[in-house]
């Protein structure tokens, strides 16, 4: 079914989407915000830029944009599988505990803040681009994994990752020389056992983007996880 957005706001649009029966496809879409908000069992394919909390609570259904996505994607996903063919901007993964989000290019500030894992869920999110400051700010489960693809004279991080990291587990494609991390997370050269951990993530961005899985996983890579149980008396509580 196709549902043009174009004089929908993004009320209609949603409860369009909801009354639609099988996969769907949006075109002219121009930043309505929610699109498959909390939705499962569903296929959505978005033509156009998708707005603010795109897939939010998200349980089980995919989307897949083919532009840019703005803020706040995948905010309190559940579930399910999110796909971008470009950019996306702040907040993306926000209190997200299951499902994935790739990104084929880049993200803005505080990606994957409060990422979390729950029960038997695990959340990833790959982002093929860099990430803006505070990437896995209070992270407490799951995988995040930048690649840096297409940005050979970019950080690929901004500033103060990992703020506040207390669970979970981050990947960089790059030897991160000139990052600054915080006190609280042990930061060190990928091994093998962490590559055959990643392997499965980056063959699915790889199959969804046109990548070369063997090439990006070639590279060196960062790993970065918290050595402490309690970052927070570490950071605000003094001696």
């Amino acid at each position: 079914m196709v549902i043009q957005a174009k004089q929908l706001d993004y009320k209609a649009l949603n409860e369009a989407l909801r009354k639609a029966e099988g996969p769907c496809t949006v075109t002219g879409c121009c930043g309505q915000r929610f699109l498959g908000a909390g939705m499962s069992g569903r296929e959505i394919c978005v033509d156009g830029i998708a707005g603010n909390a795109l897939g939010a609570y998200l349980n089980g259904a995919v989307i897949t944009v083919r532009a840019n996505a703005q803020d706040a994607v995948g905010d309190t996903m559940n579930d399910g599988k999110i796909i971008v063919h470009g950019n996306i901007g702040d907040a993306a993964g926000y209190a997200m505990r299951g499902g994935k989000i790739f990104i084929k290019g880049n993200a803005g500030y505080r990606a994957g803040i409060h990422m979390k894992a729950y029960q038997d869920k695990l959340p990833v999110m790959v982002i093929g681009g860099t990430a803006g400051s505070f990437l896995g700010e209070y992270q407490a489960g799951g995988v995040i994994a930048v690649l840096g693809l297409g940005a050979a004279h970019k950080a690929i991080v901004g500033n103060f990752p990992c703020t506040g990291m207390h669970g979970g587990k981050m990947f960089l494609r790059s030897d991160c020389k000139g990052v600054v991390f915080p006190s609280q997370v042990t930061a060190r050269p990928a091994e093998k056992s962490d590559l055959d951990e990643l392997a499965s993530y980056i063959s699915e961005f790889c199959a969804l983007f046109g990548y070369d899985a063997g090439e990006v996983l070639s590279a060196p890579f960062t790993v970065v996880t918290p050595d402490s149980k309690n970052p927070y008396k570490q950071m605000y509580v003094a001696n």
